[in-house]
């Protein structure tokens, strides 16, 4: 999300108000970039904590000392900061998976080596399982992302302060039908999405207690509710859906060059074009606009997939990068995702991700749900086949091949580990923890 609470952009520019017709043509236009995949991408954000004492928070003016020395040094990858004080890399576009691969780890290692010195270490976990940090950005931008998204509870806060995530990038695909086109693999990334959720869950906790969700990140993009962080009807053309999702979807905020920004309620694009209240939207404001939506898949050009939590180690990041890219960019292993998720879709009762039943399942219980366990084993193993031909090196395959053993085999995933290490601790009865889906008590 750091696109969307670190890119305020100019107030003042793209004056020119904009209609409802030409806000339908500009999003159409933009947001899927049809032809052949050639590139792919990764952001990955990561709690910042103690080397040995992930537990405490880091004060606020040591992470600001901390992450000017980061800004000195040289990275390929953009680095961006988020509201609780997560660190965020985001890969420039890559024209194969080792690239992206050797870019991203080669600026991780720089990162660390200098959070190091600090005595700081980056932390993969989906949500911070030990306390809700304190905002650590205070711009008008934030003070008014927090106002709107706190009237629909806690969830917002934790999304902003707490939560970190792997982002796989990929090319919209080509214009016609095909395992590649673009139609088909907006609907793959929906209904793959579910299986991604319950493959790489990590984050059981909050305040060092079970919320009896396995992805309790995924849990709170849920609670947000279906205007800011739900997907556009999958049975439709994708571009006229998702403009009609955007036009449709309430303004987050009124930029202002000066002053507080004004945090309108219930106010969507659709109706700023008409009313020209409280002043008239540009082209600006629609691309700001867009930067505040968070669906599970986000048109930008390409496809940028966001259901997936911050994973453990080093290296964790790569496992979900590579799998994804291989169901994604190869055609053999695109059909074999496509006809293995083509039964699940019957679960969603085709109501849009993350808000129906497939995706609440792959957040709660992730592979203990036999038929994501099921599905994900065939993924992972046409992953595992198509990986060579994508250029893959032995290190890479051999990390989707033990990641496959250790956990989609066992139906686990990471958070199973997480649990695991609490005595006597696992997951509450699905529906039973203080943060039941549907219910707005999240710890806070």
């Amino acid at each position: 999300m750091s696109d969307a609470i670190n890119g305020g952009g100019d107030c003042t520019g793209h004056r020119t108000a904009v209609t409802e017709a030409e806000v339908d043509a500009l999003i159409q236009g933009i947001c899927f970039k049809t032809g052949p995949p050639r590139t792919l991408g990764v952001e990955l954000e990561w709690l910042v904590r103690e080397r040995g004492r992930p537990q405490h928070p880091v004060p606020p003016e040591r992470l600001r000392a901390a992450y000017a020395a980061v800004r000195a040094v040289p990275l390929g990858s953009a680095l961006t900061v988020e509201p609780g004080g997560q660190l965020e890399l985001s890969s420039p576009p890559a024209a194969s998976l080792m690239e992206c691969v050797g870019t991203v780890s080669a600026d991780l290692a720089a990162v660390r080596a200098v959070l190091a010195e600090d005595g700081l270490a980056l932390v993969g976990i989906g949500h911070d399982p030990f306390h809700l940090p304190d905002r650590f950005l205070h711009e008008p931008r934030y003070d008014a992302m927090e106002t709107c998204l706190d009237r629909t509870g806690p969830a917002g806060r934790h999304m902003m302060r707490a939560s970190a995530s792997v982002q796989v990038c990929v090319d919209a695909g080509h214009e016609e039908p095909g395992p590649l086109g673009h139609g088909r693999r907006w609907w793959l990334a929906h209904q793959l999405g579910a299986v991604l959720v319950a493959a790489f869950a990590n984050s059981p906790l909050i305040g060092r207690l079970p919320t009896g969700w396995l992805s309790t990140r995924q849990l709170m993009w849920m609670e947000i509710g279906t205007d800011r962080a739900g997907a556009p009807p999958l049975h439709e053309e994708p571009r006229s859906a998702w403009a009609r999702h955007v036009l449709d979807s309430p303004v987050m905020c009124v930029r202002r060059d000066d002053g507080p920004w004004a945090v309108p309620e219930r106010l969507t694009f659709r109706e700023w074009t008409l009313r020209h209240q409280p002043r008239p939207p540009t082209r600006a404001d629609l691309d700001y606009h867009l930067t505040t939506l968070f669906p599970p898949v986000r048109p930008r050009g390409h496809l940028e997939l966001r259901m997936i939590d911050a994973q453990p180690g080093e290296d964790g990041w790569i496992v979900p990068l590579a799998v994804t890219a291989a169901l994604f960019d190869d055609p053999q292993a695109a059909e074999t995702a496509y006809r293995c998720v083509k039964p699940l879709a019957e679960r969603t009762l085709n109501l849009p991700a993350p808000h129906n039943p497939l995706w609440t399942e792959a957040a709660r219980r992730g592979l203990a749900d036999p038929e994501l366990r099921e599905a994900a084993a065939v993924c992972f193993a046409a992953a595992l086949d198509a990986l060579p031909r994508l250029g893959a090196t032995t290190e890479v395959t051999d990390a989707v091949a033990g990641y496959l053993e250790r956990y989609v085999a066992r139906g686990r995933c990471p958070a199973d580990d997480l649990l695991d290490a609490l005595p006597g601790t696992r997951p509450a009865p699905a529906g039973s923890g203080p943060a039941a889906h549907g219910r707005k008590d999240i710890p806070s």
